[in-house]
């Protein structure tokens, strides 16, 4: 899916947890501002770990990005700042930590509890991937650059319907 890819085994986490600093190029920042709808990423960092959780993994990270985005305002473009983490499970298919499916049934949601684990399809996984979901949910759907405002004025001629009423008639209508 991502023209970024940073992969790394399940079965490297028997010797410990990984840590990685990850940090696409120029071409690879230009895919994925692509992806998200972006008009630019000059800049995304992110140092992630991955520690052995279960039969399956937990990914932490901490990002920064610079995005560059349409003001919905005035149409102008601007950087933004962003800086977020994550924490992310993750555990292979078939594992008994995988959440169930149910099948047409209702699925009850505890808003307090921490979200399932991802079900992998393989003994890979992709942080890049992760990293970049993430950012993604970080960037305001709705950008204003600082200090645009939006200032509509509505037709302050309004008329009663009796007015406009009377106005036809007067006029011979």
């Amino acid at each position: 899916m991502s023209a970024w890819r940073h992969m790394i085994r399940l079965s490297d986490l028997a010797r410990g947890p990984v840590s990685v600093t990850l940090e696409p190029g120029a071409e690879a920042r230009a895919a994925i501002a692509k992806e998200l709808a972006l008009e630019g990423l000059p800049a995304l960092q992110g140092r992630v770990t991955v520690r052995p959780w279960l039969d399956g993994a937990e990914i932490t990270s901490r990002f920064t990005a610079v995005v560059e985005q349409i003001c919905g305002v005035t149409l102008d473009p601007f950087e933004t700042q962003i800086d977020g983490d994550f924490v992310v499970r993750a555990v292979p298919a078939g594992s008994p930590n995988a959440p169930a499916d149910s099948e047409g049934g209702e699925v009850e949601m505890d808003l307090e509890a921490p979200d399932p684990p991802d079900v992998l399809s393989s003994d890979d996984i992709d942080l890049a991937g992760y990293l970049v979901e993430h950012l993604a949910l970080e960037i305001d759907p709705f950008p204003r650059k600082p200090g645009a405002e939006f200032n509509y004025e509505p037709d302050v001629r309004e008329e009663s319907p009796f007015a406009v009423l009377k106005r036809l008639k007067d006029d011979g209508a």
